[in-house]
């Protein structure tokens, strides 16, 4: 990557405009996690709904104007994957640890950008199923040499995610994204981070279990995302109490992204 490249970028996250958009991005992230937590309440009570990101977005259609709502919350949510993205390109140098400095924002950019394009197969009248996504991806891999391996590295990469993030929460190493400031609004900050983290951190790491247990049994239908996760806990003795902390999490971590919008370090 040039220098001209690297000063370009910079000069384009710094814009008052990606800025706002980045801000922005993080706000639509925090209704999706509102409202992802808000149906695994309900399905732990009894109630139905699909507990999965497309769940979310698709309960959005149904309020007055959902549907422009959608469309607003994917394009929000691409514009924070092309803020993330540029970060990663002004990063300068070659070695070792400037590549490790571009892992994280090159995987964010990687998540914002899947969520916006599920916001838009939404948008577009289409259900996109992770579960049926996960197990069709586990069973071509099981089908391919050395494709168990391969299968096992993804389910642990994946659980090693969910640790991360309750590790974010438990070290509360969230003052490295966010500003915190003083008095309730940083006491209430502080919280919904922890609580938040940790409640995304469990759900993660349960989605990793399950393709690691696919793997194992070289059985595809175990592995699945979200949605089987979440009814698998259900099934489990005190597995609704469980699901409705995850829930809870899922909620705090919606208001730590909401404050995000304010006390992001940009």
């Amino acid at each position: 990557m040039t220098d001209a490249a690297r000063d370009v970028a910079r000069a384009a996250e710094q814009s008052p405009l990606m800025r706002g958009l980045a801000r922005g991005g993080y706000a639509a992230n925090g209704v999706m996690h509102v409202l992802l937590g808000a149906i695994m309440i309900t399905l732990a009570l009894g109630g139905g709904g699909d507990a999965d990101q497309a769940g979310a977005f698709a309960a959005v259609t149904e309020a007055p104007l959902g549907l422009a709502g959608v469309w607003v919350l994917a394009v929000l949510l691409a514009a924070l994957g092309v803020w993330h993205s540029l970060r990663t390109v002004r990063v300068r140098g070659g070695d070792l640890r400037a590549w490790g400095r571009r892992v994280s924002p090159a995987a964010q950019a990687v998540v914002y950008f899947v969520l916006a394009g599920i916001a838009t197969n939404v948008a577009l009248g289409a259900r996109p199923d992770s579960d049926e996504r996960a197990k069709e991806a586990s069973q071509g891999l099981l089908a391919t040499p050395g494709g168990v391996f391969v299968l096992a590295a993804a389910g642990i990469g994946i659980a090693v995610t969910g640790i991360c993030f309750a590790s974010i929460g438990v070290r509360r190493s969230f003052d490295k994204v966010v500003r915190i400031p003083d008095g309730p609004a940083g006491r209430t900050l502080t919280v919904a981070a922890v609580v938040g983290y940790l409640g995304k951190g469990v759900a993660i790491g349960i989605v990793g279990v399950l393709i690691l247990v696919a793997a194992f049994r070289h059985d595809p239908g175990a592995a699945g995302g979200l949605e089987a996760a979440i009814h698998g806990l259900l099934e489990q003795a005190f597995g609704p109490i469980l699901v409705v902390l995850v829930g809870l999490g899922l909620i705090s971590y919606a208001v730590f992204s909401f404050l995000r919008v304010r006390y992001a370090k940009l």
